[in-house]
């Protein structure tokens, strides 16, 4: 069994803006690289200490006049590697969520799984529907 099929939770490869607040009071902006029900996977610029407690924010970008409101989550840094010049991957794994915060992590997680359905629904099918050499 590979690491990717012993995951408790489905990942989506998006990418988000994200904000990580340290226990310290520092805030690192970055960008999501994957998110599940579990814990984000994010690159900042700087690095930040595995086992630390964070608060990840998550904002979803609908274009460049529309996003949704932050989505704060307790998180704990379970890695975080150089990755690049000038960038870090950091991945965390999200602290117990209260209901309410469950409840919005799962309407972001529904909202991705509908959003990667249409992107698969839109690309042309391999029929050779639009070949005009098909049989």
């Amino acid at each position: 069994m590979t690491g990717a099929d012993k995951r408790l939770f489905p990942r989506f490869a998006v990418q988000l803006a994200v904000a990580l607040e340290t226990s310290d009071g520092r805030v690192l902006t970055g960008v999501s690289r994957n998110l599940s029900r579990g814990g984000i996977s994010l690159e900042t610029t700087e690095p930040v200490a595995d086992g630390g407690d964070v608060t990840v924010r998550v904002t979803l970008v609908f274009d460049e006049e529309r996003t949704s409101e932050p989505l704060d989550l307790p998180a704990r840094v379970v890695w975080c590697t150089p990755f690049g010049a000038d960038a870090h991957q950091v991945g965390t794994q999200f602290r117990p969520l209260s209901s309410e915060r469950l409840t919005y992590l799962d309407m972001f997680l529904r909202y991705l799984e509908q959003q990667a359905a249409s992107d698969r629904d839109d690309e042309p099918d391999d029929e050779g529907e639009d070949d005009p050499f098909a049989a």
